[in-house]
């Protein structure tokens, strides 16, 4: 997988993909959303890229292969936005990191590179949404109390459910010498406290009231919001044009709910898949050497 990462062809997609993803996080860190013509054009420079490269060396599964990526992380791509684990730009940027990940002309090699990137992506991103949760605490931290404590009280009952769960679990696999399973019990009592504690942040760290110009396309509204005789409903595909223009000429503000800028977890995946190559070059370069 190593020698495929660093075919000389590659070398030009890896940089370009870097290069993307960086303005990507930027938008998103300053905006809280990529533009879809940034997206787009990922597509359209790799795609151009990989077409010449096959012209130039007579052989089209360099081509091929940025299309057949760029399909199977459309399907990934969308799997992850209707799951509600994505936003509309996030979604966009994975459908076209799919032109540039297929690395290899051997599609055995590629499902390992695909398997590497989003187990990396997901590990460093569920990483970084915690340490950028626990920023927001210490920012907010007696909103946050108080809403913990709410939410606390509102879910309680959950968490009792899930305690006496957990505990007839860990009685079962004691009684049948499964200690390994004790592990199960704990996930299920932790499942209910993260939730909880997303729940608090949420309420408590991202809802922001902001003035009408401040909205923008793709924003979640906190609650269904009424202007005039037209009733504007919060869902997960967020403002659209024709109502963010509502929303202008009502100039009253609104709640708005922000979520965690997630474009670093792409950066975090792909530097982590680069480094992950390097590292096991350098050993096989020590081992053979």
């Amino acid at each position: 997988m190593v020698n495929e990462l660093f075919l000389a062809e590659n070398w030009f997609l890896i940089i370009l993909g870097l290069i993307w993803v960086i303005g990507a996080v930027l938008q998103d860190m300053k905006r809280r959303e990529v533009d879809n013509l940034w997206n787009f054009s990922l597509i359209a420079f790799a795609l151009a890229y990989r077409i010449a490269v096959s012209i130039f060396i007579n052989n089209y599964w360099f081509a091929f292969n940025g299309l057949i990526g760029l399909l199977i992380f459309l399907a990934l791509g969308n799997l992850f936005y209707y799951a509600r684990l994505f936003a509309g730009g996030d979604a966009k940027l994975m459908i076209a990191l799919g032109t540039i990940l297929p690395l290899s002309y051997s599609w055995i090699i590629n499902f390992k590179i695909f398997g590497c990137f989003i187990l990396l992506f997901l590990l460093g991103g569920s990483i970084y949404a915690l340490i950028y949760s626990f920023c927001l605490i210490i920012i907010n931290w007696k909103s946050f109390k108080k809403e913990f404590v709410k939410q606390w009280n509102n879910y309680k009952r959950l968490f009792l459910i899930a305690l006496i769960f957990a505990l007839a679990w860990v009685l079962i696999a004691f009684f049948i010498s499964q200690t390994i399973m004790v592990l199960i019990g704990l996930i299920v009592l932790l499942f209910p406290v993260l939730y909880i504690f997303a729940k608090a942040v949420e309420e408590s760290c991202m809802i922001r009231l902001v003035k009408p110009n401040k909205v923008t396309e793709g924003d979640w509204l906190y609650k269904d919001i009424r202007i005039g005789n037209r009733l504007i409903k919060a869902n997960w595909e967020g403002v659209t044009k024709r109502e963010l223009e509502l929303i202008k000429k009502g100039n009253k503000k609104v709640l708005i709910k922000y979520g965690i800028p997630f474009t670093p977890s792409f950066l975090f995946g792909l530097v982590g898949l680069l480094f992950l190559a390097w590292m096991w070059f350098f050993i096989l370069n020590l081992i053979f050497w």
